[in-house]
């Protein structure tokens, strides 16, 4: 044991992505010796190593009371500056009580400093390490200049001073080039790029005891491709596409859609269902059998990991309109399994150069689109000669030997190299 690493996010809990990246780093910090412990307002890591404390996170009644404030108002009332303040205050009693407790050497902000969604926090830790100075690399995932909800606000000051902090003890990392850009750009902070990972080193499960009667399961027979959809269902998902794949194929086939949309309301599912509806094709939604791990609904039914799902799907759909990185291209890399992707900005930018071998659609189905997908689904010898050389690619720059190069990297920044 050499370092005590601490991780601080909203929550550390279920398959978001800045939890998964979160949990991929302390594994890889952990085989080099270190150890690894938490702080969230939600949390599902050892209890040994963690701490809850339900104000980090943004679901929090008051947090999200204080958060709609900030970005509805264009003037900020003083009421709202001072329980702001106050908010702050309680979070930072916790951040040092988590440093002196677990004795931490290396703080780890997962998002906090990025996204504004509880800006008490931001400010906490952003005074805590000006006032420690403690060595800390901050992770961000998904910066407020991104998305447009974040633009009509009264806390600019907040903003500019704590999403990110520009701190000497602060290495920041990123994880698509857009991102490094855009902080340099408009901060002056340079930054490391670590993309996703997986670890694409070790062999995907396959199917097992367990997990060989997933189609029935879900309800798809033995002679109807699955189409696997692995994400929440939210808008910028582009779901809609996948259904018009699907409908256009004129396949026996069924789009299985892994994740309910989670707290960013229901009117979209509701649009997919309909949608489904409307071309005639089947769209199951499977969220209540589908779990973070492998366990028993109430009634008594077997819950499956997404890890039990992939082996049974004949193709995967990603039309996403935008993502930070895209964490279901890897998984559906590393399962080696064929994909469909839209050409987000990210994408685009970071992952194609690379040479990965896809169905790929520019923000609409084309004939072109409906055709590929034919020729890979008939074609065993092109599928799987796309699969392989994917995980081959994946393995040479997403994998986690690639991340456990540059976090030995930054952290040689802080002590030196050993």
């Amino acid at each position: 044991m050499d370092r005590n690493i601490g991780f601080v996010s909203f929550r550390i809990a279920g398959t978001d992505g800045v939890s998964l990246e979160l949990k991929k780093w302390a594994e890889v910090f952990e085989e080099d010796g270190d150890r690894c412990y938490y702080l969230a307002g939600e949390i599902d890591t050892p209890p040994d190593r963690s701490m809850t404390a339900p104000l980090l996170h943004f679901q929090e009644p008051e947090v999200r009371e204080l958060y709609e404030q900030c970005f509805t108002n264009a003037a900020r009332p003083r009421e709202l500056t001072e329980a702001l303040h106050t908010h702050r205050a309680r979070i930072k009693d916790t951040l040092y009580e988590f440093i002196r407790r677990f004795d931490i050497d290396i703080l780890v902000p997962q998002n906090a400093i990025t996204i504004p969604l509880n800006i008490p926090l931001g400010m906490a830790l952003t005074e805590v390490i000006a006032e420690t100075k403690i060595n800390t690399i901050a992770h961000h995932h998904d910066f407020f200049w991104e998305r447009k909800r974040f633009l009509v606000n009264c806390v600019w000051d907040y903003l500019n001073s704590c999403y990110p902090p520009h701190l000497p003890s602060i290495q920041h990392v990123v994880i698509n080039t857009s991102g490094q850009n855009q902080l340099a750009l408009r901060t002056g902070i340079s930054s490391t790029l670590i993309p996703n990972v997986m670890d694409f080193e070790q062999p995907a499960p396959g199917i097992d005891d367990y997990n060989a009667d997933v189609r029935e399961a879900l309800g798809v027979a033995e002679d109807e491709l699955l189409f696997l959809q692995p994400t929440r269902v939210v808008q910028r998902k582009g779901i809609e596409h996948a259904i018009e794949l699907v409908a256009r194929l004129k396949r026996n086939a069924v789009l299985v859609i892994s994740h309910a949309s989670g707290d960013e309301g229901y009117e979209y599912q509701q649009r997919v269902e309909e949608y489904a509806e409307l071309l005639g094709i089947r769209a199951v939604f499977v969220q209540h059998i589908i779990g973070d791990s492998r366990g028993t609904t109430e009634d008594g039914r077997k819950i499956y990991s997404l890890a039990d799902v992939y082996p049974h799907a004949d193709l995967v759909t990603y039309p996403s309109i935008f993502e930070g990185f895209g964490n279901a291209f890897l998984e559906t890399v590393y399962h080696r399994k064929p994909v469909l992707v839209n050409n987000y900005s990210i994408y685009s930018h970071d992952i194609k150069p690379k040479g990965f071998q896809v169905i790929e659609m520019d923000d609409f189905i084309s004939s072109e689109t409906v055709k590929q997908t034919n020729r890979v689904l008939d074609d065993e010898k092109l599928r799987n000669d796309m699969v392989e050389k994917n995980h081959e690619l994946a393995l040479k720059y997403f994998s986690y030997r690639n991340l456990r190069s540059k976090l030995l990297q930054i952290a040689g920044n802080f002590y030196g190299n050993r």
